[in-house]
């Protein structure tokens, strides 16, 4: 059953008739007639224009008119709602229509493409439009990405069909219209930023081109946000997605990921364009990098971060919980635990956040810590690391060298990475049972 959308700033609210609405899809094709009836053309589009976060309002049509395509403007048609559309003026003007910035043309842009499903973190198509009568005009309010075919709906018939229809509420999704011209007033991605890094990476790696590129367009917007997304992609479509960036771009992206991450993904870069890009990177995560450059990516050298926390061995338990508390910039992986170290860096104990907690706040972190931790050097084999953290339930496992000097911490999320089917990322991952909990509107 068609419902009216939930209330959105200035769009349709809660107050409107929910039997005034309307479909696209009846739209379409619908007569235009001037005053006295007489046939003038068909309606081709409807055009919305964007309201940053409002619901886009209709401001006209687009109407062929012989060989013409002419707009309409909204103020001109005595009754949307009407067939044939009438107009409540004498005159229209006939010259052939133009776009302009801000415009949607919701046939042309929207019906049948794919959006971007907020909630779901999928793309779907748009299979119809529901627009819907509010105080200011008509609006764009819900979307039905259900697809029926003809046929069905055919034997259905049309109470069926409506019957059969769901419209949610069209602030639930983003669209994907590829029309620069409208970019700037459909705002930053706000929704999109919503989603974890691993969803927006899951959405690329099912985006056409041209859906990729926007939406990397938009999410570029957000440097922090565009490199955790490039983390989580395939190193594929990472490879190939950098790659087509200038050096100065690419390094940009780089200086804000994991040393690790960047490592990997310079190593994938072609040769001629490795140090180029390592030359922009910032002092000191050049040097994470290269580090890291200098180990086999199979051993746990090349597993490892090197950012993670430390405190001295005579620290008090109340400054090692304030440095994890420092470290806003860190996975959160790598903050469950601290890593007591002497003056040379070498690892003299590890000391979980849970047991940090449980702590009086003025012990000692040695006193608190494991002073013999399960650790691993930097040529072991990433199958014995991932035995070592199965056998002792860890959640990071330290590497050392002979000297037991710490040089960096695995964390299990890199572990499950390597140790997973090739094709892991293309699996479609198990639902919650409670996920499509509310949706019914």
């Amino acid at each position: 059953m068609t419902m009216t959308p939930a209330s959105g700033p200035a769009g349709p609210g809660a107050a409107t008739d929910h039997r005034a609405t309307l479909r696209l899809s009846q739209l379409l094709r619908r007569p235009l007639a001037d005053r006295t009836g007489e046939s003038l053309g068909r309606l081709e589009d409807v055009i919305v224009r964007l309201r940053g976060a409002d619901y886009p309002l209709v401001t006209g049509l687009v109407a062929a008119v012989g060989s013409r395509r002419v707009f309409v403007p909204a103020e001109q048609l005595s009754d949307l709602e009407a067939d044939p559309l009438r107009l409540s003026s004498a005159k229209l003007d006939l010259r052939r229509f133009e776009r302009r910035d801000g415009e949607v043309l919701l046939r042309a842009d929207v019906l049948g493409h794919r959006l971007i499903d907020v909630a779901n973190a999928r793309l779907v198509r748009a299979a119809d439009l529901e627009l819907a009568r509010d105080k200011g005009g008509w609006a764009l309010a819900g979307v039905d990405t259900r697809h029926r075919p003809r046929r069905l709906l055919g034997l259905l018939g049309p109470e069926a069909e409506r019957a059969n229809v769901q419209f949610r509420d069209w602030h639930d999704f983003e669209w994907l219209i590829g029309h620069s011209g409208s970019a700037l007033l459909r705002g930053p991605f706000a929704r999109v930023r919503r989603l974890k890094p691993a969803q927006i990476a899951d959405l690329l790696e099912e985006a056409s081109r041209e859906e990729e590129s926007e939406i990397l367009g938009r999410v570029h917007a957000d440097p922090e946000l565009e490199a955790d997304v490039f983390e989580e992609l395939d190193e594929e479509q990472a490879t190939r997605l950098l790659g087509a960036r200038t050096d100065p771009e690419i390094a940009a992206v780089l200086s804000r990921m994991r040393a690790d991450d960047a490592a990997d993904a310079i190593g994938e870069l072609p040769q001629s364009r490795r140090q180029p890009v390592l030359d922009l990177l910032p002092a000191a995560q050049r040097t994470k990098v290269l580090m890291l450059m200098g180990y086999n990516p199979t051993s746990a050298g090349g597993l490892m971060g090197v950012e993670y926390v430390t405190a001295p061995t005579m620290a008090t338990v109340a400054e090692a919980l304030d440095k994890v508390r420092q470290a806003a910039a860190l996975q959160p992986e790598a903050l469950t635990s601290v890593h007591a170290v002497d003056a040379d860096g070498g690892l003299r104990g590890v000391a979980h956040v849970v047991k940090l907690l449980q702590s009086p706040p003025d012990a000692a972190l040695i006193e608190v810590s494991d002073t013999d931790p399960v650790r691993v050097g930097a040529e072991a084999d990433v199958m014995d690391v991932a035995v070592l953290m199965t056998d002792y339930n860890l959640i990071t496992i330290p590497v050392v060298n002979d000297q037991r000097r710490l040089l960096g911490v695995i964390t299990v999320d890199d572990v499950l990475e390597v140790t997973l089917p090739e094709d892991w990322r293309r699996r479609e991952a198990a639902e919650p049972p409670d996920a499509r909990y509310g949706d019914q509107r």
